[in-house]
């Protein structure tokens, strides 16, 4: 007996973390509706097939690989708006991933192209049009990327995460919020388990330091220089972003309740999530959805000059996280935003009831997406 063909859906994203967990987080919810095949058929196939296309040199190879998911890598470039010598040499890239692009088109004949906006997209999703493969598009911040807006007019459908964001993509757009991953929708977090498990103290409170999904040298120093203010208060979790901080024995040694990673899986991340007290991170939408959907009190740091401005100042008009700029960080100033937020359970509570409600998300975004 022959085992149906299931659908072919490719998913791409990449450069960043940003653009990889909510396609996961698609994927996951695909997999569980996946047919088994008939009582006798040889093959695996069920009712879809994935693969994902990313950057040959970005962060999303090694969560791919985890996942048991098919990983092709591409040549990726990017299009700045201002003026770079870096913009000459990307052009090339770009051209040389769509002819890399229309190869794994003819190849792999997908049914569906998935993604949630990056640069290593571009090319994909035009070299779909070409063979008029369908092709979806997630919004995620309320600034439209210049990737989904290279991409939108070869869509046939966009999901957007704010409601505001509806009138830059005219009828092709629906209002969904963002798909969480279900490991961060586990509702049945043993939290005294997992600070057991990771052996950290049951007494101190837990922050969680995550500067994006490349990290960032000034929330690493930043961090480093209130180590010793913070030392016997706190257990500080630090994803310092790969070859962004150097490892230090010295401080791991000096400091026994300071824990440095470069990089979490999702499963581990989802975890110190969940037993966080306070986190402390950039505000990239994927990463803020997670922070809402689990009510975690919160300080952003956004990108300067970026999207992450525009997501940060939402979050700030709803008073729904304490938002720096990177410009006015010091040692002093977070150090006492750090303790603001412990030392005083209203405004904790506060925070946490507020972030809550700002981002429509899990698994109604996902029943809308799907």
């Amino acid at each position: 007996m022959k085992c149906p063909k299931g659908k072919k859906i490719i998913l791409t994203g990449g450069g960043t973390v940003g653009s990889v967990s909510p396609l996961l987080a698609i994927y996951d919810e695909l997999k569980l509706k996946n047919t088994k095949c008939p009582e006798g058929a040889k093959c695996p196939e069920g009712k879809y097939n994935f693969s994902w296309i990313g950057s040959r040199s970005g962060p999303e190879k090694e969560i791919i690989l985890k996942e048991d998911l098919k990983f092709i890598g591409i040549c990726s470039g990017k299009l700045r708006r201002y003026f770079s010598f870096k913009n000459f040499i990307d052009i090339f890239k770009i051209f040389l991933g769509f002819l890399e692009s229309i190869f794994i088109i003819i190849k792999e004949k997908p049914d569906l192209i998935i993604s949630a906006g990056s640069f290593v997209s571009v090319p994909l999703v035009w070299a779909a049009w070409i063979f008029k493969t369908p092709v979806l598009i997630h919004q995620l911040d309320l600034r439209p990327g210049l990737a989904n807006k290279l991409m939108a007019r070869v869509a046939k459908k966009i999901s957007v995460t704010f409601e505001k964001s509806l009138r830059d993509y005219g009828k092709k757009a629906s209002w969904t919020g963002v798909p969480i991953r279900k490991n961060f929708t586990k509702k049945d977090f043993d939290i005294l388990k997992i600070k057991k498990d990771f052996k950290l103290d049951l007494n101190l409170p837990l922050i969680l330091v995550v500067g994006g999904g490349t990290g960032s040298k000034k929330i690493n120093e930043t961090i480093i220089d209130i180590l010793p203010d913070l030392n016997e208060k706190v257990q500080v979790v630090h994803v310092s972003g790969k070859n962004k901080l150097e490892k230090n024995k010295t401080l791991n040694n000096k400091y026994q309740k300071y824990f440095q990673y470069e990089f979490l899986d999702p499963n581990l991340m989802a975890k110190y999530l969940s037993i966080a007290d306070l986190v402390i991170s950039r505000s990239g939408m994927g990463f803020l959805s997670e922070l809402s959907f689990l009510q975690k009190a919160s300080i952003i740091i956004p990108m300067p000059n970026s999207h992450q401005e525009d997501n940060a100042q939402i979050l700030q008009d709803q008073q729904a996280a304490l938002v720096l700029h990177e410009k006015n960080i010091t040692k002093d100033v977070l150090y006492q935003k750090i303790i603001k937020i412990l030392e005083d359970p209203e405004f904790k509570n506060k925070l946490e009831k507020n972030i809550s409600g700002v981002i429509k998300s899990g698994k109604e975004a996902l029943d809308n997406i799907i």
